[in-house]
């Protein structure tokens, strides 16, 4: 594909997209739960995957939670977090050759990820990536998580595109619907709910390494917005 006369932008989410971490996350979680004595579940987590801290930790204690509380019990579990991927592998599968071919092609890139600044400075720090971004928005960005669709339209607030000149990829349930809710085309990846799940998005793919610059390119061009 020839590089976009029109600027076209593309919005990542981070967790499950980017980077192989579901597992690492869902952990955390039930170390929490164990340590707190909260009930959870493998449904609820997947249930909740893509939303902030400050959404989940009130569904998992069943309850309202002072803000001091969610804020100790976020800590904790996001420092555990970064404790189980020290050594990990977590780059997914293609992202880095779809990176670098978007990158040649024109496209602006961006991240959009509910995680906190200090996990997404980790990460980035350990995956090498930082540099295809023009533009990176966490979840202490926003007012309002996913679904709502704040924390794209920062995103592409800062690439300087409309939402309409954008397409979010996304694997969770809670980030197609911010996607759509932003006004933005969106790509979902089987990486952690199966295709069932994500029938909102306009193209659904197991990996990262399925997909190429064309297809973004024609979810912009599509007609029918």
């Amino acid at each position: 594909m020839t590089t976009p006369t029109n600027k076209m932008g593309v919005i990542f989410d981070l967790d499950g997209v980017l980077i192989d971490t579901a597992e690492f996350h869902k952990q955390s979680w039930f170390d929490l739960a164990e340590k707190e004595g909260f009930e959870i579940t493998s449904e609820f987590f997947y249930e909740t995957f893509g939303m902030q801290n400050y959404q989940i930790i009130p569904l998992l204690a069943k309850g309202e939670v002072p803000g001091e509380e969610v804020d100790r019990l976020s800590k904790w579990k996001e420092r555990r977090y970064r404790d189980l991927i020290e050594d990990a592998q977590v780059l997914a599968a293609g992202a880095d050759a779809l990176l670098t071919d978007l990158k040649r092609c024109g496209f602006l890139l961006a991240i959009g990820s509910s995680a906190p600044r200090a996990n997404m400075d980790f990460v980035l720090a350990r995956i090498g990536v930082g540099p295809y971004f023009d533009a990176i928005v966490t979840g202490e960005d926003v007012k309002r998580g996913k679904p709502a669709p704040d924390t794209f339209l920062k995103a592409a607030e800062k690439l300087a595109l409309p939402p309409c000149r954008c397409v979010v990829v996304e694997d969770a349930v809670a980030g197609v619907q911010a996607a759509r809710n932003a006004g933005m085309r969106v790509i979902a990846l089987t990486t952690t709910r199966p295709r069932k799940d994500l029938t909102e998005a306009d193209l659904v793919a197991d990996s990262l390494a399925d997909l190429k610059p064309d297809d973004f390119a024609n979810l912009v061009e599509k007609p029918g917005r």
